[in-house]
Order: structure tokens, then C-alpha cells, then sequence
């Protein structure tokens, strides 16, 4: 386990973070959700037919993570790019609904990705997807590269947001994390596998078990993680944070010190947005002032209250403060950090 966080460490955390600025690079997406009831079968194909008596939109992706920086009470700078459509015109009010400074979102000539959940009684019955997920090229990237940096020169810790729906390319990255590095702020990366080890440098890298075995060509045995240390030489980062669904977290350093964080959930109603969540806490803690370890914990408690609520969700500090208050009342005081 990783050592405890007094509650007094996690207010003063949570109230520094509303100080922050956090630059976010990613791709964003509009996510759909249309609930409806089941009643029948359709006569034209062995399919359900779900009559929709409700539309919410919501945002997704890099949009999420941004979202989630705004509930902390911190303020975000959010690179993205859209397309010239009504969905990339949805994401945008919704920033503005937000307060997010929207000069960093670009528009591109390409459809907005967009994914529309279907569900019937809280089960989601079907999800469609709307994208063009090639690399982005020529004078876009420019523009993308320009924002990122004017984004980095004013932040105090950067997210990296990769869906592999094309903003995040090796024209892009390179240089975003020489700027990181040069300003010297903590940098989170939540990757894909297109360019899992083009982040050499970030202080947190958190993909998920599934991600990493991926990319490495092998099983990851977390409860004999000897050989953890070379996957993070091979990598280049400092610490690598991987989630492992209702086992919690594991927190690797590159010296191989190894901490566990176990799941502070209480009930688990969706985990769609959970990593979001993860990803702008973790951010948000270590510009304020935060180790790796104690980022980790309150990401954590923070994941524990997003996985409770139906969609892509934001958790607030006072949440989180509750969520520690419940955890420490159940017999584990000065709960994992």
C-alpha cells in the first residue's frame, strides 16, 4: 500500500488545485445518449425496438477531462479539434457553458467524432460511432502545434488526452513535451497504442493493464512486478499509473518502488468517464503542489464517486472530501494515499 493522507493534506490539495491552470491536448468527442423503454421485438430484424423518451449530449474525451479540471474549480485551456458541423458547434457552446476559453479549439475539415450510446433501462443496448480517425496533416497541425503552445506557456501541469482519433500525432507530440519539459510542469499522459512510447519524460503515465500488455508484447503480473521497472525504462517516464478496474490502481516509480491503491467505490453504476476523471485529478493535484503518490489516492476517491453516476460525469472536491469521510467512517481512517 501506498502510505496514508491525513483529511487536513487532502482539503489543502483540493482547495490549492481550484488555483491552477491546466493545459489539456487531446482529442474531444460529443457523446450521445438516447434512453429509451423496450417493449418489443422489431418485425424486420431479431433486434430490439427502443422507443427514446430522452436526448442528453454530453461531452466526451479531452472535452470530459477539461470538464472535470472546471468541477475542481481549476481552470483548463482545452486543444482539441472539431469539425465544421452542428456537433462541433455543440461542443463548443458547451465549453462556453463551462467558462472554457475556446481559442484552442480548432476546426478542421473533418467530421466531429461523436458516439451515441443507446440505452433501455440503463443497459445500453447499441453504440454508433461517427469518425475519421487518420492523423491530422498539413496546415492543421500547425494550428494545433500553435495553440498548444501558447496553451503550455501559461499552464502549470499539462494533460495529454490520446484517443488515436488523430489530433495527437509524432509532429505534435514531440514538440509539446519539449515545451513541457522546458517549463518544467508535470505532465499526465493517458495514451493509445499508436503512440504509446512517444512520451518520454511524463511524470504520470496511465494507461490501463489491458493498454500496456498490449504495447509491450507480454502479460503485466502486478502482484509479482519485478519486471514492471524495465516496462518503465522502455517507456521513459517517471511514474507509470495503471488502472485495474475494481483491484484500484498501481502506482510504478521508475526507481521500482511499487504502490498499491485499492478501489474506494462503493457502488459501480457506469464507468464510462471514470479515467477522465482520474486524469484531470491527477493533473490538477500535482500543479498543486501534490506527489505522485498522494495525485494517485485523491484520483482515486475521485474515480470511486464518478463510477456511481450514469455517464461521462464530474466529480467535485466536496465530494471527494465526502467520499474520504465515508471511507475513514468505515474503519479506514486516514484512507489509502
Amino acid at each position: 500500500m501506498i502510505e496514508s493522507i491525513s483529511r487536513d493534506r487532502l482539503v489543502e490539495l483540493l482547495e490549492a488545485g481550484a488555483n491552477q491552470r491546466i493545459a489539456i491536448i487531446g482529442d474531444a468527442m460529443l457523446d450521445v445518449y438516447l434512453r429509451g423503454d423496450v417493449d418489443r421485438i422489431s418485425p424486420e430484424a431479431p433486434v430490439p425496438v427502443v422507443r427514446v423518451r430522452d436526448k442528453e449530449l454530453a461531452l466526451g474525451g479531452a472535452a470530459n477531462v477539461a470538464q472535470n479540471v472546471f468541477a475542481i474549480g481549476a481552470h483548463c485551456d482545452l486543444v482539441c479539434a472539431v469539425g465544421d458541423d452542428a456537433e462541433g458547434q455543440v461542443i463548443k457552446a458547451m465549453l462556453r457553458d463551462i467558462d472554457s476559453d475556446g481559442r484552442s479549439v480548432v476546426t478542421i475539415g473533418r467530421r466531429t467524432t461523436t458516439k451515441t450510446r443507446v440505452l433501455a433501462r440503463s443497459q445500453q443496448v447499441v453504440r454508433f460511432d461517427e469518425e475519421e480517425d487518420a492523423d491530422i496533416t498539413g496546415d492543421e497541425v500547425g494550428r494545433l502545434l500553435d495553440a498548444a503552445v501558447r496553451a503550455i506557456d501559461n499552464a502549470d501541469a499539462l494533460v495529454i488526452e490520446d484517443y488515436n482519433k488523430g489530433v495527437l500525432t509524432p509532429l505534435l507530440i514531440a514538440p509539446v513535451m519539449e515545451q513541457a519539459t522546458s517549463r518544467n510542469i508535470p505532465v499526465v499522459v493517458d495514451p493509445k497504442y499508436r503512440n504509446f512510447f512517444a512520451y518520454k519524460g511524463a511524470t504520470i503515465f496511465k494507461p490501463n493493464k489491458r493498454e500496456l500488455e498490449s504495447a509491450l508484447g507480454a502479460a503485466v503480473d502486478i502482484e509479482h512486478p519485478e519486471a514492471l521497472p524495465e516496462s518503465i525504462k522502455r517507456l521513459g517516464v517517471e511514474h507509470l499509473l495503471l488502472t485495474l478496474g475494481e483491484a484500484g490502481m498501481a502506482l510504478i516509480a521508475a526507481d521500482g518502488e511499487v504502490g498499491r491503491v485499492p478501489t474506494t467505490a462503493r457502488e459501480v453504476y457506469d464507468v464510462v468517464g471514470a479515467g477522465d476523471t482520474v486524469t484531470a485529478y491527477l493533473a490538477t493535484m500535482l500543479a498543486a503542489g501534490a506527489t505522485p503518490a498522494e495525485a494517485a489516492v485523491i484520483a482515486n476517491f475521485a474515480a470511486g464517486v464518478e463510477v456511481a453516476k450514469l455517464g461521462a460525469a464530474t466529480v467535485t472536491i466536496d465530494e471527494v472530501v465526502e467520499a474520504y469521510d465515508l471511507f475513514a467512517a468505515a474503519g479506514t481512517a486516514d484512507a489509502p494515499a
